[in-house]
Parts: C-alpha cells; structure tokens; sequence
C-alpha cells in the first residue's frame, strides 16, 4: 500500500499522545541511556511509523525519504561550506577577520560585530548555509577572546534563523506571502523592521547572557589551527570578505533574476535564465566559491596541490557526525508529517474560532512542534488560514503582519525533531540538554516577540 492512498484514521487526541511519547523516548534515550543521537532518531522514528498505524510496506519508504530529502539540502551546503571554512581558517584568514572585528568594535562588543555581520549575510542566503560558512569567523573570535562559543555563536546562529524565518526571499515568508496575497514588498519592509529588534532582544541579549551561564569550549569540528601553524602570508582583510561575499552575491543575483521573472521583466523560459539561476543556487554557488578559495587562499599562496587536497579532506570527516544526525532528525520530522499529526491538531485548532492573525500563530506553532520543519509549518498554516484571511477585508499592510505572524508560529519551541536544532547543537558542542535550555530558548522568543511585533502592525496599520 502507497502511503499517498492510506488513510490516518486515529484522532487528534491518539495522535497527540503518540507525538509526546515519541519525544520523551527519544530525550530518555538519549540523555539517560546515552544512546548516540544518531541510532535513537532512527529507532524512535521506527517505532513511531509503526505505532502511528503508517503501513509496513511503506515506512522504510517514510524513513528513507524524510532522510534524504534533509540530507539532499544540508549534505551540499554543510560539506562544501566546511570546505570553505577550513581554507579560511588554515590560510590564516579567519584570524584576520576575527582581529579586525575585535580592533573595529572591541572586545565587548566582538558578540554583537558578529550578529550583525550575520543579519546582512542572512539576507540571501539560508540559515544553514549561512551559519557553517560563518562559523570558521566565530570560532577564530572565540578562540581570540576566550569565553564560551555560545557567546559568540548564538547571537550569529539567531540572526541568520531571524531572517530565514521573517524576511523574503526566504522561501517560508515567500510562499506564506503569495497564499495569503500579501505583497513581498511590505512583508521584506515590515520583517526587517521586526527582526532587528528581535534579533537584539532574543538572540544578541540572550546570547550574550548564556554564553555567560553555559561556558563551552570552541569545538574542533571545522579542525584546530594553532597560531604558530598559520602561514606568514595571510590573506588581506578584502580577499577574507570577498570569498565570505562571493556565494553570498551569486545567491542574491540569483534572487533578484527571480524577481524579475515574476514580474515579467525576463524571459524564465530563456537558457541564459536558466544558466544563471543554476550559478545562483546555493550548493553551485558555494561550489564555486570553494574553488575560488583554493586557488587565492591555496595555489597562489605556494601550497602545494596535495596539501589543498589534504586541507578539503579534513573538512569533510569531523561534519560527517552533523550530516548524519542531522538527516536522522529529519526522519522523524518526515515520520511525524507521514502520521498526519500536525494536520490533525491545526483542523481542531482550526475550529476553535478567534482572530485570524492569532490562529495563523497558533496553528503555525501546533504544526512547528509537531513535524520540525518550520518552511513547512510556516506555508502549511498560510494554506489552512487562507479562507479566513480571503473572507476578510484587511489592507496591505495587515497581509503582511499576518504573514509575520504565522512565520513566528513557524519558529517556536525548536527541538528534537526538527533538523536545526541538532546542527545547531553540534556545531556548537552542545549535548541535548544544553541545547533544550539555550537553543530551543532562543527560537521560542524569536516567535514570541516576533508574533508581539506582528500584532502591533496589523493593530497600527
């Protein structure tokens, strides 16, 4: 049987239970028995198929999808971004760039240099993608200071999640936008003037006040590169910016061709079009930087090919933990969205009648906590809501605050079975209990204020 032709036939209420006992075996697996992360999201999502009454035949099918389709999206990115990060790193230009910060901004505020360098990287560019090729430039800074790494680490992981969540061309807040028609202008002009601040309050505040509580070393996962081991030559300040810039760059040209196709401006059917879009996209993107920063940050630089060679080798075997959980963790999201649970619960939330930006919130939220996914929580809500919103007579400007709305419903209460919350977490060392107190902290207040912030607007305007 085809899992497109079964029917769920378990209520909310069953459904519910199942999802709260998945989660709670899975942290007792993991934080009692210690068993690896990897093993006990496979085994839970397993059992959690099984007891959701998905049909036999078709859960290996479950699992194997929801794993590769995580992997399909985070192996590229995280692979070729640590590959970048480590000729960064081991060419001497991350101790370049973390000097300059802490010489522009001092010491103190070297938490904030970085979260806002990571605002303007998170623009265009994904969250994952954009954290791993920052990380090499928070783990020199770390290093440089001393202190924890969540000091200087979460104030730069919540500005790129700020702004993947808010602000278009986001594919969350895009989708959510074109359903509710709301215009991307407004949405792009109200999220950003919700995120900064949120991010400030939520990411840097917080941030700062937990790197102070949870003090954790810088983990060796993109590699160790001692001083003393660092060549006389390091690259210029403008060669580091520019190979941080560069995927950055493609993957915004890449984004203004596809707002011109949708405004009839290019031709989307045309070849060069297509070319381009494909330079544009993320994992080419970052390809073509990789090889940009083997030959200027490499060859040029009088390494030899086999110690280039080497060097990308490194990258790849301490992110091969990351890859792996991180695709085990969207299993279990996959297994979740399979069971149909989060559809269950957003109908009878659904029914309850009251405010639509307050629905759009809250049903966004049910859907987060109960599959992971916050692109998919974030255009599943839009979708249920869109009835509601079309009955009603709401100006352009309330459009996109209930757009800002439901993408903070999107981001609340991360934790094991979305994805985010275990690359976050290894990146940054951090066990699953730690992670639960810092990460899942910080997400939920990003949504918080962010849902605040969104009231205010429709209210206002």
């Amino acid at each position: 049987m085809e899992t497109e032709e079964w029917t769920q036939t378990l209520t909310a209420g069953p459904l519910l239970g199942i999802a709260a006992g998945a989660v709670a075996l899975l942290l007792v697996l993991i934080i009692k028995f210690r068993l690896h992360a990897f093993l006990s999201l496979i085994l839970v999502s397993l059992l959690t198929a099984l007891v959701s009454g998905i049909p036999a035949p078709s859960v290996l099918d479950e699992l194997t999808s929801g794993f590769g389709g995580t992997l399909a999206s985070v192996a590229l990115l995280v692979g070729l971004g640590a590959m970048l990060g480590r000729m960064v790193e081991t060419s001497g230009g991350a101790k370049v760039m973390a000097d300059t910060l802490i010489a522009r901004f001092g010491e103190k505020r070297a938490p904030f240099a970085l979260g806002v360098a990571s605002l303007i990287f998170g623009f265009p560019i994904f969250f994952d993608a954009g954290l791993v090729v920052m990380l090499p430039i928070v783990f020199a800074v770390a290093r440089r200071l001393g202190g924890s790494v969540l000091l200087f680490g979460l104030p730069t992981a919540g500005a790129f999640s700020v702004m993947h969540i808010f602000v278009p061309p986001h594919p969350g807040p895009v989708a959510a936008s074109e359903l509710l028609g709301a215009d991307p202008g407004i949405v792009i002009i109200l999220g950003l003037v919700l995120a900064v601040p949120t991010w400030y309050v939520t990411s840097y505040l917080f941030g700062v006040w937990a790197g102070k509580r949870w003090v954790l070393p810088v983990p060796e996962i993109l590699g160790k590169t001692e001083d003393e081991d660092l060549p006389d030559n390091p690259p210029s300040l403008g060669t580091v910016l520019g190979l941080l810039l560069l995927p950055l760059v493609l993957i915004f040209l890449n984004t203004g061709l596809n707002t011109l196709r949708a405004a009839g401006v290019v031709d989307g059917e045309a070849t060069w079009y297509a070319l381009a879009s494909l330079i544009g996209s993320t994992p080419v993107a970052l390809l073509i930087s990789v090889l940009v920063a083997a030959v200027v940050l490499g060859k040029r630089r009088g390494r030899d090919k086999s110690v280039i060679e080497k060097l990308l080798d490194s990258a790849l075997g301490p992110v091969a933990s990351v890859i792996l959980i991180t695709g085990a963790g969207g299993m279990f999201g996959g297994v979740l969205r399979a069971s149909g649970i989060g559809e269950a619960l957003a109908e009878v939330l659904g029914d309850v009648g009251m405010p639509v930006i307050v629905a759009g919130f809250l049903v966004a939220t049910v859907l987060r906590v109960a599959q992971g996914s916050a692109t998919v929580a974030l255009t599943t809500a839009a979708a249920l809501i869109q009835p509601a919103v079309d009955a009603g007579n709401y100006s352009s400007f309330q459009l996109g605050a209930i757009v800002l709305a439901v993408a903070a419903g999107s981001v609340m209460i991360s934790h094991v079975n979305d994805s985010g919350f275990w690359l976050v977490g290894r990146f940054f060392g951090m066990d699953v209990r730690t992670t639960l107190k810092t990460w899942t902290v910080l997400e939920t207040l990003i949504g918080l204020m962010g849902f605040g912030i969104a009231v205010l607007f429709f209210v206002l305007f």
